[in-house]
C-alpha cells in the first residue's frame, strides 16, 4: 500500500454508513427534500483536509442519490463537512450531478476571494456553516466567524450553527449577534437524558423564542439518543420543534451519519421518524417542502 493510500484508510474505529436501508413505510409529499446530508470524497478525486480530525469511508453522491430515490424524496441540501475543511469541491460536485435537486452549504475562509464566493453561490451555495464542537475543531474561530459573516451578506446566504446545547449560555450572545437567517443543527443537541424541560433545550427554545430569524433542524435522533433505536426518548424534542415553530424547521437524514459511536442507523428508519415529529399532513408539508424551499430555493425551480 503506498503511503498516501494508508493516509486515507477510514479509521479503524469509524462506522460505515448502513449497507443496505429498509423502504420505509412513511412516503413523503410530492418535493420532499433532505435538508442535511454530505458526501465524502471518493478521496482519490476530493481529497480530505490534511488538518482533518477523522478519515471516514467514502461516501459518493451516487449513494447519496440513490437513498433519496429510495425513501420517496426529491431534493437534498448537502452540508460541507470538517473533513474537507475549506475545500468544498466534492460538494459542488455532487451538486452538478443532481442539477436543480440539490443546494450546498460551504465551508469558507475568511479570505475567499470575491470571484470564489461566486463560483460556490452559482454551484448552489446557499449558506455557510459554523461549528463550535470543540472535538471537531478545538476553540471555535469567532473572529473568524464574524468576518465570515460579513462576506455572505451580499448574497442572501443564511448561517448554520453547530453546537452542544450545554454550550449555549455561552454561545448565545455570539450567535444573537450574527446578522440574517440563522439555521441550528441538530435541534441544537440538547442532552436527552435531561428531558424537554432541560436547561439546555429550554436555551434553546428560548433562542427559537427570541427571534424569527432564527430556525431550527429537527434531525439526528440517533446521534442525540440515550435510549438506542426506535430513538423513543428523542421524539418529544422532534415534537416540540415542530409544533412550536412550523415554519422555521426543516428536517434531514444526517447520511451517511460521520462520527457515530454506539451504532450506525438504519436510514429507512428515520424516515419513517418524520410522522412521529410531525403527525400531520400539514406539519409534514411545511417540514420537509414549504420550508427547506423558501429557504433553499427562494427562487422556485423550473
Amino acid at each position: 500500500m503506498t503511503a498516501s493510500a494508508a493516509a486515507t484508510r477510514p479509521d479503524p474505529d469509524y462506522l460505515p454508513f448502513h449497507p443496505a436501508p429498509s423502504t420505509p413505510a412513511y412516503r413523503p409529499p410530492a418535493g420532499a427534500v433532505d435538508a442535511h446530508c454530505h458526501v465524502f470524497g471518493p478521496s482519490d478525486r476530493f481529497p480530505f483536509a490534511p488538518e482533518r480530525k477523522y478519515t471516514p469511508v467514502d461516501a459518493p453522491a451516487v449513494t447519496l442519490f440513490a437513498l433519496r430515490d429510495l425513501f420517496g424524496l426529491s431534493r437534498n441540501v448537502i452540508v460541507q463537512a470538517t473533513c474537507h475543511g475549506t475545500d468544498n469541491t466534492a460538494m459542488l460536485d455532487a451538486i452538478a450531478q443532481a442539477g436543480d435537486r440539490a443546494r450546498g452549504v460551504a465551508v469558507i475562509a475568511p479570505d475567499i476571494s470575491g470571484e470564489e464566493l461566486q463560483r460556490l453561490h452559482d454551484g448552489g451555495v446557499r449558506g455557510v456553516r459554523f461549528n463550535f464542537l470543540k472535538r471537531l475543531v478545538g476553540n471555535a474561530p469567532l473572529d473568524r466567524y464574524v468576518r465570515i459573516a460579513e462576506r455572505i451578506g451580499a448574497l442572501g446566504w443564511h448561517i448554520v450553527v453547530y453546537f452542544e446545547s450545554a454550550e449555549l449560555a455561552e454561545l448565545a450572545p455570539f450567535v444573537r449577534a450574527l446578522p440574517g437567517t440563522v439555521v441550528i443543527d441538530h435541534m441544537g443537541r440538547p442532552d436527552v437524558a435531561a428531558g424537554v424541560d432541560g436547561d439546555g433545550f429550554a436555551r434553546v427554545l428560548d433562542l427559537m423564542d427570541s427571534d424569527e430569524r432564527f430556525w431550527i433542524k429537527a434531525t439526528c435522533p440517533e446521534r442525540l439518543t440515550v435510549a438506542g433505536p426506535p430513538y423513543d426518548d428523542v421524539v418529544p424534542f422532534g415534537r416540540r420543534l415542530v409544533e412550536g415553530f412550523p415554519d422555521r424547521v426543516i428536517w434531514g437524514t444526517d447520511w451517511p451519519h460521520p462520527n457515530m459511536v454506539s451504532h450506525m442507523p438504519d436510514d429507512g428508519h428515520l424516515v419513517d421518524m418524520i410522522p412521529r415529529f410531525a403527525p400531520t399532513a400539514e406539519l409534514q408539508q411545511k417540514l420537509l417542502v414549504d420550508n427547506p424551499m423558501r429557504l433553499y430555493w427562494p427562487e422556485g425551480v423550473a
